[in-house]
């Protein structure tokens, strides 16, 4: 562990994590959700093929090996037609369903609008169960040890409402988060500022319920938050930008995360790292001698 940990946080040193205005003590953490606490499980195709499959909608070998490229230009033309998933103007569902009946199209699938909304109905309640997605094995212990030391966790994510409503509680995650920021809510996505601004005011209130906090549970300001991702232009710079502290998990080894850390990114292999270096750097919540 102590190779890995020496080799992954090299580029982290105390001067990159700390924002711009100077190291101050982390009271609150907002974290991306896919990539950085959940992971997708199985493949898109699979998983919409064999929706269409049950519902008596035939594809070919090669459509169905198509869906992941088609799904790529549904989820364009979607978010070109409906930003930030409809934002107030529509639910989520019926973005999705746009999006989803959009992508079978596009791989070549003919269905009877019957058809299509039973094939909608399965792939919706597909991506909302454990065949879709799981909690990477140190989320739940990390988001435990955030809670423990009084730091205010939350999350901040381009995505809708249905993390927070239903895949969070499911993955037994939900309860150590204390705010959620969807850009469906906000109108607007990482790395945008005002999303990041949102973040900060769903996020301070809750430190005055924090009493570790004591006369400092009030007002949080944007050095004071550590913003966990895997993106570097949402994650990284939008949050660097509106005065957060920033740091990008690299779980996939795919190159990516060399390439942040020589961009200034301070880089880690996974949530336990981030725990260990800033426990040991010593700018982590209220009580700095909890384990």
């Amino acid at each position: 562990m102590a190779s890995r940990l020496t080799r992954l946080v090299q580029p982290a040193t105390a001067a990159s994590v700390a924002s711009a205005g100077g190291r101050r003590r982390i009271r609150a953490i907002s974290m991306d959700v896919t990539g950085t606490m959940v992971q997708f499980n199985g493949k898109i195709e699979d998983h919409y093929g064999q929706a269409a499959k049950w519902c008596g909608v035939a594809l070919s070998s090669t459509e169905v090996e198509s869906i992941p490229t088609s799904f790529h230009q549904a989820y364009k033309e979607t978010c070109s037609k409906f930003p930030c998933f409809g934002n107030s103007s529509m639910s989520a569902k019926q973005w999705w369903r746009e999006c989803v009946i959009r992508c079978l199209e596009l791989s070549g699938a003919r269905m009877t609008r019957d058809q299509e909304e039973r094939v909608f109905q399965r792939v919706y309640s597909i991506f909302g169960s454990h065949a879709t997605y799981s909690a990477f094995p140190d989320a739940r212990p990390f988001l435990k040890w955030a809670h423990r030391r009084g730091i205010i966790c939350g999350v901040v994510s381009n995505a809708d409402e249905r993390y927070g409503d239903s895949i969070l509680p499911m993955l037994d995650l939900a309860d150590k988060l204390s705010f959620m920021v969807f850009s469906k809510e906000v109108g607007v996505e990482k790395p945008q500022k005002k999303i990041f601004d949102a973040a900060v005011h769903a996020a301070e209130p809750w430190l005055v319920k924090e009493k570790r906090w004591g006369a400092d549970a009030a007002p949080l300001i944007p050095p004071e938050i550590l913003h966990i991702g895997n993106d570097f232009d949402k994650d990284y710079v939008g949050a660097t930008n509106a005065g957060f502290q920033a740091v990008l998990i690299d779980r996939f080894k795919n190159g990516k995360g060399d390439e942040w850390a020589r961009r200034g990114a301070p880089v880690f292999e996974d949530l336990i790292d981030v725990v260990e270096y800033y426990a040991r750097e010593g700018f982590i919540g209220p009580n700095d001698t909890e384990p």
